[in-house]
């Protein structure tokens, strides 16, 4: 064997490192997919009437003779982010008869995704957004996890619709809200989100430096830009049925377990959860004395939720207040949103 060949058959037989799952290429897996597996005809119906999908141009129907299989796909899909480009992945993946080596490559390229973390197990409560006394809550099956809120239910919200793959974003909470609320069909998406964004809101009381977290986050549903991730504030995260006060009162040292509620809490995608909190001295201090207790409390409860799959980030309070905060703020979610995508 010449040198040349002997050193091409050593690189051929190295392990290929693990394809880069982005846009671009599970996009392409994904048009690959499809076109090798349908007509034209076969396509159009597998997104209208199996994926239920709608058409986005208003001018040029997919039927149009200058469109090929691609452009419809592309179409279809125009500005789709990661997330949504791999919950469509798996359904193509479960749902269809792909051939055999392009549904390996889709399955190897979802394979690596779930590789990159997040939670394992779907959303099954979304409690938020209470303004009131704490829920009270009762397991109705405990063999399915359905649970029921039997007191103060009026005080908090409860999202009872499944969470998509590619994340809860503000436009699905506005549709939400829409039949919530009541609101007719007529009644305009902007005027929902302002009623729903004055409803979360009085979930944060008084709270200055929440409250700017939040009101910063919402300008960048401007200019009708509603199919970007929610901010959901004050989620519950632990239910403990007896209060503090209570526990204190009957000699125990605290509820066993710690931030019953989060902050803030956006869901990129059914499995990348990303939780937001913001730190006064009440979270490490008593009073105006440190607490290596509170500290600790805090620092563990980050371990257990960073292991579970969640992303924690934390604002210092004081932060929040000096000049240049609404910036700051800014370019965090701006660099939160690209590094989801």
């Amino acid at each position: 064997m010449s040198e040349f060949n002997l050193f091409e058959a050593i690189f051929t037989d190295l392990p290929k490192p693990p394809t880069k799952v982005s846009s671009r290429t599970l996009r392409s897996a994904i048009e690959e997919a499809l076109i090798h597996t349908y007509t034209r005809n076969d396509l159009e119906t597998v997104f209208a009437e199996e994926f239920r999908l709608s058409w986005p141009e208003t001018e040029r129907q997919p039927t149009h003779a200058d469109y090929s299989k691609r452009d419809v796909i592309k179409t279809y899909t125009a500005g789709w982010g990661l997330p949504r480009l791999v919950a469509l992945a798996r359904r193509i993946v479960a749902e269809l008869e792909v051939a055999g080596g392009l549904l390996d490559d889709l399955t190897v390229l979802l394979a690596e995704y779930d590789r990159g973390g997040g939670v394992g197990t779907p959303a099954k409560n979304l409690i938020f957004a209470a303004n009131g006394p704490k829920p009270e809550l009762v397991l109705r099956d405990a063999v399915n996890n359905d649970i029921e809120i039997v007191r103060n239910s009026e005080y908090c919200l409860v999202y009872d619709q499944p969470i998509p793959a590619d994340g809860l974003t503000f436009s699905n909470l506005i549709e939400w809200w829409r039949h919530h609320e009541g609101f007719e069909d007529v009644i305009p998406a902007r005027d929902i989100g302002v009623d729903l964004h004055k409803r979360l809101r009085a979930s944060l009381g008084n709270n200055q430096v929440e409250l700017r977290v939040f009101d910063l986050y919402a300008t960048r549903y401007r200019d009708g830009q509603f199919d970007i991730p929610a901010l959901i504030p004050q989620v519950y995260l632990h239910f403990d049925p007896a209060t503090q006060s209570a526990r204190r009162s009957a000699g125990q040292t605290g509820s066993p377990l710690a931030r019953q509620r989060m902050d803030f809490l956006i869901l990129f995608s059914s499995r990348h959860r990303v939780v937001l909190e913001v730190d006064g001295k009440q979270h490490y201090a008593n009073g105006d004395t440190a607490s290596p207790t509170l500290y600790g409390e805090m620092v563990s409860e980050d371990r257990r939720l960073r292991l579970s799959g969640y992303e924690v980030y934390r604002f210092g309070g004081a932060e929040l207040v000096r000049d240049g905060a609404d910036k700051m703020v800014a370019e965090f979610f701006d660099q939160l949103a690209e590094r989801m995508r």
